[in-house]
């Protein structure tokens, strides 16, 4: 503000700290009338120093400075020509502005589109082809994979730019907008609420939901925290009687990746180095069907796992190894619906189909109890809608006293 003022020659009076949206005011005011223009204010990332004050003892007292600075271009309406302003969440006190978030006529407006990549970057593809040795087909679906996925409307996919101007730069496939900001208030919000179990897959929400306002973190709803700042986007987008439905997931396998790794680091109680590891031993394992590994390796994972009550244990076990299974790259399906029951997890990968039962038991009966899951698949067919695939079944038993046992079956 000072700077601002001093290379337009005006003298501000309000000059206490606190009353830092009273200069504010004045400034707008006194520039509308040294210039006789109405004043364009540009503001980016407007709510980062609530963001980066969350579970901190300042961000209430943050929050209350940020309410009276932004009630100065509500009020200040008769001086300002256009507001522009960009961040990730929602301000209860500029509920006067408009909202271009969904929008559909914007919706290209924070990223690279396909053809801005293909087009523009000609240069850097041929280089990274030819240093990678792979063809540019094959790049550009890695490239896809990795940093495109955004949207806002589930038509439209634009790329990280950040992250792809990153991978031109180094040429590896690694995760660069993580690295920019650890999600820990995130991790806690879903602690809190104990929402673990709602990410693991898509999650159907309403436009309400989606637009939720987040002045008060405390109550927001994570699923919107994390619509809001980036971890998930839209990839589907229906209207019927009761309104617009949105289905949300990861955009792309560097965020998904990035976020369920802290994720399950924290419900484990292991650190992101472990996990990692944990992750490509459960992946060898689900791939070459070794029941004996595959064990050793949830046993390790949830040996030091915490949970929010004994009646959770059992969701929050299967959830995690949705968790594990997805940063193994499989695909997953949870609690997929047939016409004779419910199948617990189906993962995919390629060729390749494993059909997921999974039961806990109080007693030390692992031998019963994965008879039991693999007669549940095979007398109530869940397998059926996979038959093309020639389906893997998997039997995963957790009992009271942390132990695991596993068993792989073909059909």
């Amino acid at each position: 503000l000072d700077d601002t003022a001093i290379r337009e020659n005006i003298t501000l009076t309000k000059t206490k700290t606190q009353l830092i949206h009273a200069k504010f005011s004045e400034l707008i005011e006194k520039l509308h009338q040294s210039t006789g223009q109405q004043v364009v204010v540009l503001i980016d990332e407007y709510d980062k120093p609530m963001i980066d004050s969350l579970a901190k003892e300042i961000h209430q007292e943050i929050k209350e400075i940020l309410h009276s600075f932004y009630q100065v271009i509500k009020a200040g309406d008769a001086h300002i020509k256009f507001v522009f302003m960009t961040g990730v969440s929602r301000f209860s006190g500029l509920n006067n502005l408009n909202d271009i978030t969904m929008d559909y006529k914007y919706t290209t407006i924070c990223g690279y589109t396909q053809k801005d990549l293909e087009s523009n970057f000609k240069e850097h593809l041929k280089v990274i082809e030819e240093y990678m040795g792979i063809s540019k087909e094959e790049l550009l679906s890695k490239i896809k994979h990795w940093y495109n996925g955004y949207s806002w409307d589930g038509k439209s996919f634009v790329y990280n730019p950040f992250s792809t101007l990153m991978f031109f730069d180094k040429k590896e496939f690694i995760g660069y907008w993580y690295k920019t900001g650890t999600p820990i208030f995130l991790i806690e919000q879903i602690k809190k609420k104990s929402d673990i179990d709602k990410f693991r897959g898509e999650v159907l929400v309403s436009s309400q939901l989606l637009e939720g306002n987040s002045s008060d973190y405390s109550n927001i709803e994570s699923v919107t925290l994390l619509f809001q700042t980036g971890y998930l986007t839209v990839k589907k987008k229906e209207s019927n009687e009761d309104g617009v439905v949105h289905t949300l997931d990861f955009p792309n396998k560097e965020v998904k990746d990035s976020f369920l790794t802290i994720l399950v680091s924290e419900y484990a109680g292991k650190n992101q180095v472990d996990v990692f590891g944990l992750n490509i031993r459960i992946q060898k394992a689900l791939k070459s069907k070794n029941a004996k590994d595959l064990q050793e390796a949830l046993k390790e994972l949830y040996a030091n796992a915490i949970y929010d009550t004994d009646t959770k244990k059992e969701g929050q076990r299967q959830t995690l190894f949705v968790f594990a299974a997805r940063l193994s790259g499989f695909e997953v399906e949870s609690e997929v619906h047939t016409n004779k029951g419910r199948i617990d997890v189906v993962l995919k990968k390629g060729n390749t189909v494993i059909i997921v039962e999974i039961k806990y038991s109080k007693e030390n009966n692992h031998e019963e109890k994965l008879k039991e899951a693999i007669d549940q698949i095979r007398e109530k067919n869940y397998y059926e809608k996979y038959i093309n695939n020639n389906p893997t079944l998997l039997a995963i038993i957790f009992s009271e006293n942390k132990d695991i046992a596993c068993r792989f079956e073909n059909i």
